[in-house]
């Protein structure tokens, strides 16, 4: 199975901008973090699993290291999923551009995910949850929840994955493999941070979300535009006697 040529088109400028907007995201929440506080234990103590959203209200019951702990681990897999689906493509000339597309799609998502939380400092779910450790609850990070990185970042990746094999590999017949065994892993990432207490499931869908938009948006910014060929539209106007209106068409690229 042999990748396609020239499926993504590299342009230096646009290529800086996208780090540079990535680094600087990460940068500007870097510096904002730098000023945030844990909970007290007395504001702990006044916390009311009632003032939660019914939608988000079952996840203050959820505490488990070990969900944590397979978390990254899952997280990990749709990293290496990157790793596979890329790897073909190394034997190529440019054999650095879906890295660079990659890294471009991790800043740009990881940026995101920690302006939002350090703006919002929403209270993770187990802060709620008696069983859990007060230091834990304590840690700046307990504050962090919104939105999720794990979902932000498997869902980037799975997507990305996904969406770089069908391009290089359009008529593979692995390309639903690829789709369901990516988004398969970023799904039982985002269910082992809700069971481990870490997310609400509006922290999930909204860091899903994200996650999957940059995923798909960036490669597919990368993709060289047909020659010869332009946006147009044709609008006739139509009656039958007794309406009248206009029918438009748009072709695209």
């Amino acid at each position: 199975m042999v990748p396609l040529d020239s499926v993504y088109q590299l342009q230096t400028g646009r290529e800086i901008r996208l780090m540079a907007l990535g680094l600087a995201a990460n940068g500007a929440a870097f510096v904002i973090g730098r000023g945030q506080s844990g909970l007290t234990e007395a504001q702990i103590a006044r916390l009311d699993p009632q003032t939660i959203n019914a939608f988000d209200r079952g996840a203050t019951r959820n505490w488990s290291p070990k969900a944590a702990r397979l978390s990254d681990l899952t997280l990990l897999g749709t990293v290496g999923v990157v790793g596979l689906t890329g790897l073909p493509t190394l034997r190529q000339k440019k054999w650095f551009t879906v890295p660079l597309l990659y890294a471009q799609t991790m800043l740009l998502t990881l940026g995101a995910v920690d302006i939002v939380k350090e703006v919002s400092l929403r209270n993770r779910p187990f802060v709620y949850h008696t069983a859990a450790p007060l230091s834990e609850k304590m840690d700046v990070d307990a504050r962090r929840a919104f939105f999720s990185g794990h979902a932000a970042t498997s869902f980037a990746s799975a997507v990305f994955a996904s969406t770089v094999f069908g391009h290089y590999f359009p008529v593979s017949k692995l390309k639903p493999v690829v789709w369901v065994g990516s988004l398969g892993l970023a799904t039982t990432t985002a269910l082992l941070r809700y069971e481990a207490g870490k997310h609400f499931p509006t922290d999930l869908v909204v860091g899903a979300a994200v996650g999957s938009a940059v995923g798909w948006l960036v490669p597919r910014l990368h993709r060289p535009r047909a020659r010869n060929k332009a946006y147009s539209a044709c609008v006739t106007p139509w009656t039958n006697g007794l309406a009248n209106g206009i029918y438009v068409q748009v072709a695209l690229p």
